[in-house]
């Protein structure tokens, strides 16, 4: 029988965008480098594959290329445009055997000696109904067994060493922690091309928080990459490779083609609670702890812009990405009036089940990264949405209250029980709704902000007013229409007016 290979240099395996934005194609590794400067984004089959996929190719681009440690010496990189098509060919040339995805001794990013536990293809795929995972937008099941094609099993592989979890796998937490990316949310600078997010994301060490070190390798380089023993990433490469878990596939023929059924995995190296380079943290009052950005389902991650944007607190830190494009602004290499953008994906998980994906793009005015006063009248807009959601949501318990207990308003009268009243408000949605509306305007004041900031703001400040009486016509016409609720309704409104008008009165000016 042929020794199975699936040579991922050559093999059409990662997803990519074209730069008209509608074509795409897979791609081999080699062809994928060669042209990144024509390609607009990789374009996972979800945000995960995504990080997943950047992430291996950061890693990729650190091994392949010296790293910067200046950013003149950066510079001289990004000014041509494209990556050294030679030095990519010299370097698959010299580790070509370490990228076969089945090779029978050094297979591709595994390690069959120490991977004991067989489990299913799809295990790969932390997003998958598989085990305890809940159903997100994949309907595989553990029992369909179903077979993954050689590009999907690998591009799964990248996912398991990105975003497994602590007890994945069968894993107790004891002997395992998470995956690099497995927390919080992972913050890239993005480019227009493939090759400039790439760039902008390749960092000289100690921009990343990491020294320089002569030990410092990626996976496939290693010759054992379990030793030595460690909990501490030696450098950027090895970090973007963390060995997290021991994982070997085992490749079988169908109809002609190779597909994986079967892995098995193990215990990789324990992590230990560093700070990622692409994570964002605030520092938390009660006990001064750093605490990463995380995603949360009920509260949309613009609110916390001016947090992951303010370069200049003592309460706050960026993340690493947007520390070294605000270098490179302020150095003249690359210029203010741009707008860049901020990719930002990630998941967000219970122990070891997932509870939902995320992928969302920033816009980011040049003028932010050397402006803090801008960032601050963005912080000053937030806060003032915040003002006016609790005004909102104050009127709307107060029609709940008397929706539900019509003389609650007297002083001596009965109030009706406070979890009858967060029930009716939650049925009603109404945050939920005032933030949705206010997304597309915010995006638009993060663009409008650096050339008129009191413009911007007294079209933010009427949007604001607009969204919440709007939501509150809303939130009155799910009440009903009946008598008792039309009192209920105007009373409720005619507190919000009065509360916005304490809000807004100083802002006309």
């Amino acid at each position: 029988m042929t020794q199975p290979s699936f040579d991922l240099i050559e093999q059409p395996w990662i997803p990519v965008l074209y730069l008209d934005g509608a074509t795409t194609e897979n791609l081999g590794l080699r062809a994928l480098l060669h042209r990144a400067h024509e390609l607009q984004a990789i374009y996972g089959e979800s945000p995960l594959v995504t990080a997943a996929l950047y992430r291996f190719l950061l890693a990729l681009v650190y091994a392949i290329f010296d790293e910067p440690h200046t950013t003149r010496e950066w510079q001289q990189i990004w000014q041509k445009g494209c990556f050294d098509k030679a030095a990519v060919d010299a370097y698959f040339a010299r580790w070509q055997e370490r990228f076969d995805l089945f090779h029978p001794k050094r297979p591709f990013f595994q390690w069959p000696d120490k991977a004991n536990r067989e489990k299913q293809a799809i295990d790969l795929f932390p997003d998958f109904a598989s085990g305890s995972n809940a159903t997100l937008f994949d309907h595989h099941t553990t029992n369909d067994n179903t077979p993954l094609r050689a590009e999907q099993a690998a591009r799964g592989l990248l996912q398991i060493m990105t975003f497994c979890t602590s007890g994945g796998a069968g894993l107790a937490p004891k002997e395992s922690s998470d995956a690099p990316w497995a927390r919080g949310c992972v913050f890239l600078a993005e480019g227009n091309t493939i090759f400039e997010t790439l760039m902008l994301n390749f960092l000289p060490p100690r921009d990343a928080g990491f020294q320089s070190n002569p030990q410092d390798r990626p996976f496939w380089e290693s010759k054992n990459p379990f030793e030595p023993l460690r909990s501490v990433p030696l450098g950027m490469r090895d970090y973007l490779s963390w060995p997290i878990r021991a994982v070997y596939l085992v490749p079988e023929q169908q109809d002609g083609q190779l597909v994986v059924r079967k892995v098995f995995m193990g215990t990789g190296l324990k992590l230990e609670e560093i700070e990622h380079p692409v994570y964002a943290y605030r520092e938390r009052a009660s006990d001064k702890k750093r605490l990463f950005q995380r995603f949360n389902e009920n509260r949309a991650l613009w609110r916390d812009s001016s947090t992951f944007l303010n370069l200049k607190s003592n309460t706050s830190w960026p993340p690493k990405p947007i520390h070294w494009l605000a270098e490179l602004v302020a150095e003249e290499i690359l210029p203010r009036s741009q707008i860049y953008r901020v990719m930002v994906l990630g998941m967000a998980n219970n122990q070891a089940k997932i509870d939902f994906y995320r992928e969302e793009h920033f816009p980011l005015p040049g003028q932010y990264l050397q402006q803090p006063e801008l960032v601050e009248a963005l912080n000053q807009a937030i806060t003032m949405a915040e003002d006016v959601r609790i005004e909102l949501e104050r009127s709307i318990s107060r029609l709940a209250t008397l929706l539900l207990w019509p003389t609650a308003d007297g002083k001596n009268e009965r109030k009706p029980d406070r979890k009858d009243i967060e029930n009716l408000m939650g049925h009603w949605s109404s945050e939920r709704v005032y933030w949705g509306s206010l997304e597309p305007a915010f995006f638009t004041l993060l663009q409008t902000l650096p050339h008129n900031p009191q413009a911007a703001l007294q079209t933010w400040w009427q949007t604001l007013r607009t969204a919440s009486l709007k939501t509150f016509e809303r939130t009155a016409r799910m009440a009903g229409e009946n008598t008792r609720a039309l009192r209920a309704a105007a009373r409720a409104e005619n507190q919000l007016y009065g509360s916005l008008k304490k809000l807004f009165e100083p802002r006309k000016e």
